[in-house]
């Protein structure tokens, strides 16, 4: 089996997985999560981050959202380019006036012509969904390769942010097989626990 092969066959797998959780599965994790994400330093103290609104199945990170929003942190979620395709970018979100929209996947993000959007370079902290992880760090996305493409900037030197994935504790893997083009994540946070990668 090709690495291709063996990496679509995982992500088969744990989509269906996560999908299969009940509402109750989901929301217990996703307290877990904030748990998690509320004790570490990274994000407690984050100028802004950048957060993932949950799809398919995804670990929910509403909770961790709300709570931000009330520490006063600013709130940025990733918004499907419409010039760069393939790629993101990060517009700054606040409950109930920041104007959205649906994107192609059936998404809900902030209208890209209404916002003002930043580069990602300059937000503290985004965290991205990922379908698995091993414990080095590597992350096993949709396919779609959008946050690698958003985030190549970090292989260089400059200002660059801590990158967390968050999954459901079930999402790890003992290995997965990388590509050139990967990022490697900081930190992975789950509903159980948090790994420095």
């Amino acid at each position: 089996m090709t690495s291709f092969q063996s990496r679509n066959t995982l992500r088969q797998t744990l989509r269906r997985q996560r999908r299969a959780l009940s509402t109750k599965q989901r929301r217990i994790a996703a307290t877990g999560l904030q748990r998690q994400l509320n004790r570490q330093p990274a994000t407690l103290f984050a100028h802004s981050i950048a957060l993932y609104l949950t799809n398919d199945g995804e670990i929910d990170t509403a909770l961790f959202l709300k709570r931000a929003i009330q520490r006063k942190q600013r709130i940025y979620l990733p918004v499907l380019h419409p010039c760069y395709r393939g790629r993101l970018a990060f517009i700054r979100y606040q409950p109930h006036t920041t104007p959205m929209t649906i994107n192609r996947f059936g998404i809900k993000e902030p209208d890209f012509a209404l916002n003002k959007r930043v580069s990602a370079r300059f937000i503290s902290v985004i965290c991205l969904p990922l379908v698995a992880f091993d414990k080095t760090g590597n992350r096993l996305g949709m396919g779609g390769g959008f946050y690698d493409r958003t985030l190549a900037f970090m292989a260089g030197s400059g200002q660059k942010p801590k990158v967390i994935g968050c999954a459901y504790e079930f999402q790890r893997v003992a290995k997965i097989p990388t590509e050139s083009w990967d990022i490697p994540l900081d930190y992975i946070a789950t509903d159980a626990q948090v790994y420095r990668c």
